[in-house]
């Protein structure tokens, strides 16, 4: 059951999704929540404030998504991990278009904002656990080496189709042939201890 907070959020999403952040306002997003004048502010006080609450519920909302394919699919080898990223993709790029647009949106304001930045890092690193445990059922030997790889991939491959929109978009090639790639890999040599890498994913 959503909450007004929530519900201020959902509103923000997609006001920065669908026009950017010059549109997201407090009266903007009070109108687009169809609530009072000054909900938002004082869900939120301050511009700074919303952009974290709106950090937070992207990572709330693209978690649920992504536990609901996963859930459904199960991915235990790198064939059904890359097919469950493919309709990741393929969502993000469709139905989810604007939560989509507004995480990046997010991800390029975390660059001049120290406190969001490390807001969207700490969220970010829970995400990027929950994936290297995801890639380790998989059958990597490097989860830490291979699951940021595999994540910044897959960002790549999403702003990519969000700058150039390719209407027979499918996002299997690329996704497929990297993880066959890393698959072929660990066979191929021992693993090693690595520290890993940060990904950009963010939530």
């Amino acid at each position: 059951m959503s909450t007004r907070r929530d519900d201020l959020l959902d509103a923000a999403i997609g006001l920065l999704g669908e026009q950017g952040l010059r549109a997201l306002t407090h009266r903007a997003v009070d109108a687009a929540a169809g609530l009072p004048a000054g909900s938002a502010t004082n869900h939120f006080s301050t511009r700074d404030a919303l952009l974290e609450g709106i950090t937070e519920r992207i990572v709330v909302r693209e978690r649920a998504i992504w536990d609901d394919i996963a859930g459904a699919a199960c991915p235990t080898t790198a064939a059904e991990l890359a097919a469950a990223m493919i309709t990741l993709a393929r969502a993000a790029t469709g139905p989810n278009l604007a939560l989509t647009r507004a995480r990046y949106a997010i991800l390029l304001e975390a660059g001049r904002l120290p406190q969001l930045r490390d807001r969207l890092l700490a969220l970010g690193a829970k995400v990027d656990a929950s994936f290297t445990t995801w890639m380790r059922i998989a059958g990597s030997p490097e989860p830490l080496r291979d699951a940021p790889l595999v994540m910044n991939h897959w960002t790549g491959v999403v702003l990519h189709q969000l700058s150039v929109p390719d209407p027979a978009f499918a996002a299997a090639g690329q996704i497929t042939d990297l993880m066959e790639t890393l698959e072929a890999s660990w066979t191929a040599t021992p693993p090693r201890t690595r520290s890993g890498g940060r990904s950009t994913r963010g939530g």
